[in-house]
């Protein structure tokens, strides 16, 4: 199979597909890979990397678009590569369509088959392929509000961890699935004041064994949401349903009782966000102020720290990857359901139920397309 890998085109996003190491490893089973020149420079993965690795250089997107049977990127397509997609080709990346109808038109109108990789699922039912982003950006949610509280930067003026005599930033984490644990993680090694609401009432109590009453865990109900929300400093929006429109459960109102100088951070965004008041931001200019409170929105917060997020993104792809390239699209979803869930597009028809429904269209189960 022909793999292609084209430069991000994402606002500041210098995430790469495939690292030189699983482009030796594609080749050594018999593929070609072909990398955009320049993919991989600002992250240290120079062109010669990937020479000796055994991939063919590139000049532009289109030419890799052109040649490749499957294409494998970072984050969804933007409307010039979606433009480049053609019927039969297999697109493998990061999709969130849920939130994103013109999106999901230009992929339907490709022909593409598009897996996403936030709904490829394990036998354990977890997101293999979110997981890592999700704890990348889960620990920066917390550097971002630390930084964004600073007055400096908009914020009321706390320090995270406080200092003695003076109390701690209170933090207020909302999902406790992968993004908010690890937000969790980070907040207590800082010192603040930590609460963190779920309805998995079982993972709360994981929560309270391993830190014990240096957090304080609440069933999501939403007259407690409320009031803990009013009185934050911080607020983290980490709730996922998988391939489904992230729930609104900070709203406007809410937002006007909270503190001036208050930071959110909408971790959910890629999801449409769980605040009302969200809307997309970028690395370049990643807040805005709504009612004296400052979001930070940013859709590609893991783009940041592009080295260390490569690296782990492609730990969880990379054997997703061999599978699809090794047995051919077909096969390998039909014989993988876990791949399988992560069909979105195929051949002109919406495969995902979540996504469907967000949207209000219909879809076609994937199995019977590829059965057919």
């Amino acid at each position: 199979m022909i793999v292609g890998v084209p430069q991000e085109v994402k606002n500041n996003e210098f995430r790469v597909g495939l690292t030189p190491g699983n482009v030796r490893g594609l080749c050594k089973q018999g593929h070609s890979v072909l990398i955009q020149r320049g993919a991989g420079e600002q992250i240290g993965l120079s062109d010669e990397s990937y020479r000796l690795a055994g991939a063919t250089l590139i000049n532009s997107a289109a030419e890799v678009f052109a040649k490749a049977e499957m294409v494998v990127k970072v984050k969804e397509p933007q409307p010039q590569e979606c433009a480049m997609l053609r019927e039969d080709q297999i697109l493998f990346t990061y999709l969130h369509l849920a939130p994103d109808p013109q999106q999901t038109k230009a992929l339907l109108a490709s022909g593409a088959s598009c897996i996403a990789y936030e709904t490829v699922t394990s036998c354990s039912g977890a997101l293999p392929l979110l997981a890592p982003m999700s704890e990348v950006a889960g620990r920066m949610s917390i550097q971002a509000a630390a930084t964004h509280l600073e007055k400096t930067n908009g914020g009321l003026g706390i320090l995270m961890a406080g200092v003695p005599g003076v109390a701690p930033a209170k933090v207020v984490i909302l999902g406790a699935g992968v993004v908010g644990r690890n937000a969790l993680q980070m907040a207590v090694g800082m010192g603040a004041d930590v609460c963190i609401f779920d309805r998995n009432i079982d993972c709360l109590r994981q929560i309270d064994m391993l830190f014990g009453n240096r957090v304080r865990t609440f069933y999501a109900d939403p007259l407690l949401v409320e009031l803990e929300v009013c009185e934050a400093d911080v607020v983290i929006g980490a709730v996922l349903l998988p391939g489904a429109a992230a729930p609104k459960l900070v709203t406007r109102e809410m937002v006007r009782k909270m503190k001036t100088g208050a930071v959110v951070v909408d971790v959910a965004i890629d999801q449409g966000g769980c605040f009302e008041t969200s809307r997309a931001t970028t690395h370049a200019d990643p807040t805005f102020i709504v009612d004296g409170v400052l979001h930070y929105c940013v859709a590609n917060m893991p783009g940041a720290v592009a080295r260390t997020s490569t690296f782990a993104l492609t730990n969880a792809t990379y054997p997703f990857i061999e599978v699809l390239a090794n047995s051919g699209m077909v096969r390998a979803l039909s014989h993988n359901h876990h791949l399988r869930n992560g069909l979105s597009v195929h051949r002109g028809n919406l495969t995902s139920e979540p996504v469907a429904k967000a949207q209000k269209v219909d879809f076609v189960p994937a199995e019977e397309l590829l059965a057919a």
